[in-house]
């Protein structure tokens, strides 16, 4: 299979999407894939030096959007469609799904608004809307992702926020999952590593992206 494909992996701080990517990564790889490792915002200089911005500064629901979408711009272009044009797997740790449960619902931003930068940020020439061709989705309860983190780092602006922030990004992502069920897979993040584990593999091998064979775990210090 020399097509790109685009991944992308979505949920709160906690669910532990983080923990699976690589061992994703590697997993394609065994089979003769290649593989950019990414994520949002960031992937790209300029993406870079704006996530430190919106994870870090002061900033109004509105800006922190339009950051979000130059950050997503300069990624799309830069790194996602040369990769997918090269026949990468792309795997991107959050996408736009992420804009809209966090600053859409999270920050109860403008929807319609939200939409229209999606409309042209992503736009191609073709027409069509640059999407991911699988979305990840670990969904977990947000008091469970906040004990998850109790104590592993120093929070960022967004990981400081009160529970009840996560709770309304929650359900953004639900409400995301509504209306792309072709493209988001909903990932029980509330069990073992193990078993999420299977769920990503069962998924991608319904898909014929990976096989069975190559489809080993990562190493878990957890089972």
């Amino acid at each position: 299979m020399s097509k790109g494909v685009f991944i992308s992996f979505e949920g709160v701080d906690g669910a532990g999407k983080s923990t699976h990517i690589q061992g994703l990564a590697d997993a394609f790889r065994q089979q003769g894939r290649k593989v950019t490792l990414t994520r949002e915002p960031g992937g790209t200089p300029l993406a870079e030096k704006l996530r430190q911005m919106v994870l870090n500064d002061a900033m109004d629901p509105l800006t922190e959007a339009l950051l979000m979408f130059a950050a997503r711009r300069s990624h799309i272009q830069e790194v996602i469609l040369p990769a997918l044009a090269q026949g990468h797997v792309v795997l991107c740790d959050r996408f736009t799904d992420a804009t809209f449960a966090y600053q859409g619902h999270g920050r109860g931003f403008d929807l319609a608004m939200l939409s229209q930068l999606e409309q042209w940020v992503q736009g191609q020439a073709s027409g069509d809307l640059l999407q991911p061709d699988m979305t990840l989705w670990f969904a977990l309860d947000p008091a469970i992702a906040a004990e998850r983190l109790a104590d592993a780092r120093v929070p960022d602006r967004f990981e400081s926020q009160p529970l009840a922030f996560f709770a309304q990004v929650h359900a953004g992502y639900q409400a995301r999952a509504e209306a792309a069920p072709g493209r988001m897979v909903r990932i029980d993040a509330a069990q073992s590593r193990h078993q999420v584990w299977q769920q990503l593999i069962q998924a991608l091998v319904r898909r014929g992206w990976l096989s069975i064979m190559v489809a080993t775990p990562p190493a878990m210090n957890a089972p």
